[in-house]
């Protein structure tokens, strides 16, 4: 896996950004002290927002809308495929897969969506690639520092069924902000098997 996140927008290649996780603190993250770990903050309409550890994602782009071929037969939230550098990338509304508005209830003249490439290792024998998984987000929002240690669990009925088998606790800010960290591998495992 990479120790960078990719920023690019998929629309125009030029237009490719690097944060390396080696770069200086203060230019790309809120600074907290402690054994911190990278969280990307993201925000899912109407009011979510969410952090995915930066470990598990690998590039953040703009998926044209009329690039996301739609599959039949799949869930409301499985979006389609998308041509990711030749590649099949399954796209997925994270918004509504946790119980939340969908994409097709918002806007109507979205040209274009925010997406993280999710990417986690399979754990299963034999298999040395990693999975991929596109999430489409409302928008992609800070790099948060956060020490694992300081992740809370909350009781399952705290939270809404969709959302509660993603959750991996939450995170409360220094100023107050609840902030809702999620299980990447658990996103994986939500894809329908074939």
């Amino acid at each position: 896996m990479s120790n960078f996140l990719s920023i690019s927008d998929s629309g125009s290649p030029s237009a490719h950004l690097q944060l390396a996780s080696s770069a200086p603190a203060q230019d790309i993250v809120s600074a907290s002290s402690g054994a911190s770990e990278q969280f990307l903050r993201l925000y899912l309409f109407p009011n979510a927002t969410v952090l995915l550890p930066i470990q598990q994602l690998s590039e953040v782009l703009t998926l044209p809308t009329e690039r996301v071929t739609p599959i039949p037969h799949m869930p409301d939230w499985v979006m389609g495929v998308y041509n990711w550098r030749g590649e099949i990338l399954w796209t997925v509304d994270l918004g509504h897969l946790c119980g939340f508005m969908p994409w097709y209830q918002q806007a109507t003249n979205v040209s274009a969506f925010p997406a993280v490439i999710l990417q986690v290792r399979n754990h299963k024998a034999g298999s040395a690639r990693n999975q991929m998984l596109g999430l489409v987000v409302n928008r992609v929002e800070d790099i948060e520092w956060c020490d694992p240690e300081m992740i809370q669990p909350l009781p399952r009925t705290a939270v809404s069924p969709q959302l509660a088998p993603f959750l991996r606790g939450y995170w409360w800010k220094s100023g107050g902000d609840m902030l809702a960290v999620l299980d990447g591998e658990a996103i994986i495992r939500a894809m329908p098997q074939s």
